[in-house]
């Protein structure tokens, strides 16, 4: 297997950042420095990126996580704060997320060793559509609701169209389905506030076609065989 091939099927990073390792000499074969770019890791090779001998490359793994309130999308954290790699730490596998979820927002989130597979989902060129239901504070009008589907100026970024409904309006508050393409950190939540609406609360329903369905909170199911192949022909 190609070098940079061998480090994203690790869940490392894209190969075109392995390429990157690869010339700056962040990667060793064997414990020497490994500058060449078309080198094919064998069996026997012991792959070493920035001094950490990779595992388990072959092996791909997909999961859907229910993310719980209170996690960060991240494998460690030095404020000592739960982290989603808890949440899968049975699984041999050193599985990393596909994209993020603050950490009082909820709901589906990818988590895998395919680098190749995680930069495919978190590139804005694939347009995968991310599906959201918000709890807001107040009445959401008509006109709010075209600003949202028009797109609206979060602090530097307008925001791409947005498909939007109103699934029920009570009057305090109001639930809302918005489904996305970009993964700007806070979107929704600002999206929600540049029309007049504070978000109470935020799951995270679907990624493209992948539905969280009735997936309990803090578990994670496999992904299918047709899920997988779902994702990897976007």
């Amino acid at each position: 297997m190609r070098l940079n091939k061998y480090i994203a099927s690790a869940g490392i990073c894209s190969r075109r950042k392995a390429d990157e390792l690869i010339a700056n000499g962040n990667v060793k074969i064997n414990g020497l420095v490994m500058k060449e770019l078309g080198y094919d890791v064998v069996p026997d090779d012991e792959v070493q990126v920035n001094g950490k001998i990779l595992e388990g490359a072959g092996k791909k793994v997909y999961v859907a996580l229910n993310k719980p309130t209170g996690y960060i999308t991240s494998m460690d954290d030095d404020k000592k704060r739960a982290t989603v790699a808890e949440l899968v730490g049975d699984i041999p596998e050193r599985l990393f997320p596909v994209g993020r979820l603050d950490y009082n927002t909820t709901g589906l989130l990818i988590m895998t060793n395919d680098g190749q597979l995680t930069y495919t989902l978190t590139h804005p060129k694939h347009h995968v559509y991310k599906t959201y239901v918000v709890k807001v504070e107040g009445v959401i009008s008509d006109s709010r609701i075209a600003k949202l589907r028009k797109g609206v100026d979060i602090g530097g970024f307008v925001t791409s169209p947005a498909k939007v409904k109103v699934v029920k309006q009570m009057p305090r508050y109001a639930v809302v389905e918005i489904q996305i393409r970009e993964g700007k950190n806070r979107q929704v939540r600002k999206m929600f506030a540049a029309v007049g609406n504070k978000v109470q609360e935020l799951e995270r329903t679907a990624i493209g076609d992948i539905r969280l369905g009735r997936l309990m909170s803090g578990h994670y199911r496999k992904l299918t065989v047709k899920e997988i192949e779902y994702l990897k022909g976007l």
